[in-house]
């Protein structure tokens, strides 16, 4: 057990490369409680959201998620998010639990120009809600005996608000953070433990596992995902971190950098977040320095790790520009030793 956010979260169970397993080919549960969760609504909720986020809020409709991040105003992020949306005028935002107080005062600072009451079109319920993501090419087969209602066929970046387990109003989506299929299941806190409970009686027959964040992070890391603090901060920018597909110029638009982000996408960058294999024996780490055949930096690890599927060393680093393509040689720089690596397209692990 480790203190995460003012929580005490669980590293590892019985060891990471076997809940990682566990989770690519069968079923894990995280407690994920800790994350944070804001409900925006009211007439203004749309034009509110289409502000503060980068993605493109009019391409949801009802049941849909998106991927997105609040841009800081100083080309960093804030945070990467994801947002639900139940109507046009109600939607929930699900947010990282170490950043929930700075986003939750993000958004109060941009609520009154939109008219926003705190408290009332916006509220945070990050202390009222529990959280389990159940991860795994198993875990819709073994989660759909909990519910009437059809699960196991939901789009990815949907969801439904079901009854489950004998819980009402039960939110269950498909967004997953691990590549590996499942769901997320969010109920009010007095429920968590009956939810708890019959996930795993519902699962004993698939020899369901509690998973620990030790796995969540390589499981994570694999599938090119970024985590906040890691890959991504208020330092970095959407476009550095490959972000673009997330960061939408439509004309009808308005949001926070979009002048400077389009200025980025056009003009280009120095840097960009490229995921990577090891090609000699090494564990990068985050900080390590990333150099060329000549022994000149250019990178720095942002996240690495041994692939428990691969066997190898992978990560993600930021490359300054022409270290980018598919193939290219890069060193990683492992206790004084130039390592050589390959840059990879993402995922970095394909089942395939």
């Amino acid at each position: 057990m480790v203190s995460f956010a003012g929580y005490n979260m669980p590293v590892e169970y019985t060891g990471i490369t076997q809940e990682h397993i566990t989770v690519r080919e069968g079923v894990g549960v995280f407690d994920v409680s800790h994350m944070g969760e804001f409900l925006v609504t009211g007439p203004s909720a749309f034009r509110f959201l289409q502000y503060v986020t980068s993605n493109d809020v009019a391409a949801l409709v009802d049941g849909k998620v998106q991927y997105s991040c609040f841009p800081n105003g100083k080309g960093g992020i804030v945070d990467d998010l994801l947002v639900y949306r139940f109507s046009q005028e109600k939607y929930l935002l699900v947010v990282n639990a170490a950043n929930t107080e700075k986003d939750w005062n993000w958004c109060v600072s941009n609520a009154g120009k939109f008219g926003l009451a705190v408290g009332r079109d916006l509220v945070n319920a990050s202390d009222e809600i529990a959280q389990l993501a159940v991860q795994g090419p198993l875990a819709l087969k073994a989660m759909q005996k909990l519910t009437p209602v059809s699960i196991e066929n939901m789009e990815y970046y949907t969801f439904k608000v079901v009854d489950f387990a004998g819980i009402k109003d039960v939110i269950l989506s498909i967004t997953g953070y691990t590549g590996a299929g499942g769901c997320e299941i969010y109920v009010k806190n007095e429920d968590g433990t009956a939810l708890w409970k019959a996930v795993f009686e519902a699962g004993k027959e698939f020899d369901i596992k509690p998973i620990g964040l030790g796995a969540r992070d390589t499981l994570r890391l694999e599938m090119g995902f970024c985590l906040y603090g890691n890959d991504i901060n208020d330092q970095t920018s959407p476009i550095e971190a490959g972000l673009g597909w997330i960061t939408k110029f439509a004309d009808y638009k308005d949001f926070i950098d979009k002048s400077l982000l389009l200025r980025q996408k056009e003009e280009g960058v120095a840097r960009r977040l490229k995921g990577f294999v090891m090609i000699d024996r090494g564990i990068p780490r985050q900080h390590y320095e990333v150099v060329d055949a000549n022994g000149m930096v250019i990178g720095e690890v942002t996240s690495g790790t041994m692939s428990p599927m691969m066997k190898q060393g992978i990560g993600m680093a930021y490359l300054s520009k022409g270290y980018w393509k598919a193939d290219t040689e890069i060193f990683i720089r492992i206790r004084n030793k130039d390592l050589k690596a390959k840059v990879v397209d993402l995922p970095i692990y394909n089942k395939s």
